[in-house]
């Protein structure tokens, strides 16, 4: 598959070489935020993105950055990253320091950059698919050509909402693409355990959207898919649903380390052989775009640099106990109406 892929590949080697340096620096970031974790530096809940990078990487290089909008559940470091967030801000947030993408006080699961079209980043399962449905929809009451890219896990595409919302989306015609990262798990439950039918791509059919699955394995036809869904969704104005076949290689979250109870040794050896990092590895050194030489400098040089911004991160401030209450409550007066 990635020699196909390559074949119809229209990128350049330097943009190819950019999507490799991505993935590699969303493996490192996330295995320094795991780090992080286990060293009590980050509260609340944690997921990472490790094995999942080719599908994030695909769909924002596919979409106008800053005009569209993104917006996803909990894994979504990746998310912020690429589109421009502050690397600083984002680790810093994890760790709850007041430089943070929301002052420290979001956490992993709660990053934001509206200034970028990034609308979060939201911990209810399913609970942020009718806001991304309502981006949609005010990109369509306003004329313009935004598209919104509306993710989930596969364990939140059976919650009502989701239904709920595309029947709106289907009846609206909103110019939103339902993405399902299907990596196979929803918590500890595997796919065929929590979907009666677990060809999910199947869902948007009952409510006239088109509909598909695709590989979120191999970086290079990721993208050539995402940028066909993206082009038509922006030109029709009509609502698209994918699902996305992908693997994570790391637990649930960051304090899953049961992995074992719910899948074998083999089954996760086999999935490393699919690794979309080696996979675009392989293809940029068959073709001389990069040397063994220099895929060992550029592991050095991203390694570097998280740690650099780890180190950015870890000196910045906590929020003052004072700022508690900032931004929770309104200063209204009830009384006087306003």
């Amino acid at each position: 598959m990635a020699k196909q892929a390559v074949k119809n590949s229209t990128e350049s080697p330097a943009v190819l070489e950019q999507y490799y340096r991505d993935m590699v620096f969303l493996r490192h970031f996330e295995e320094k935020c795991n780090l992080a974790y286990r060293q009590g530096k980050v509260g609340g809940y944690m997921h990472t993105y490790i094995g999942m990078e080719a599908l994030a990487v695909g769909w924002l290089e596919s979409i106008k950055k800053g005009y569209d909008y993104v917006i996803t559940a909990y894994r979504d470091h990746a998310h912020a990253l690429l589109l421009g967030t502050d690397p600083v801000a984002v680790m810093a947030e994890l760790m709850g320091r007041k430089d943070g993408t929301a002052g420290g006080k979001g956490g992993s699961m709660h990053l934001f950059d509206p200034e970028r079209g990034f609308y979060g980043g939201w911990g209810i399962v399913g609970g942020h698919i009718p806001l991304g449905a309502g981006l949609a929809f005010a990109s369509k009451y306003r004329e313009e050509d935004r598209i919104t890219l509306n993710f989930m896990g596969d364990g939140a595409s059976n919650q009502g909402v989701v239904f709920e919302t595309l029947n709106m989306a289907g009846l609206w015609d909103l110019p939103c693409i339902f993405i399902v990262e299907n990596n196979e798990f929803a918590m500890g439950t595997r796919l065929e355990y929590h979907a009666a039918d677990p060809e999910l791509w199947k869902r948007g059919i009952p409510f006239d959207i088109k509909s598909e699955r695709i590989d979120g394995m191999d970086v290079i036809q990721m993208k050539n898919d995402a940028q066909r869904i993206v082009d038509w969704v922006r030109e029709n104005q009509k609502p698209y649903w994918v699902e996305v076949m992908t693997y994570r290689y790391a637990g649930h979250g960051a304090a899953d380390q049961d992995r074992q109870l719910y899948r074998t040794k083999e089954e996760e050896a086999s999935a490393w052989k699919r690794d979309p990092i080696k996979r675009l590895e392989a293809i940029l050194l068959e073709r001389k775009i990069l040397t063994p030489e220099t895929v060992e400098a550029i592991d050095a040089e991203i390694i570097e640099q998280v740690d650099k911004i780890y180190d950015a991160a870890d000196a910045s401030p906590h929020p003052d106990p004072s700022e508690v209450y900032d931004n929770i409550y309104t200063d209204m007066d009830v009384e006087k109406g306003h």
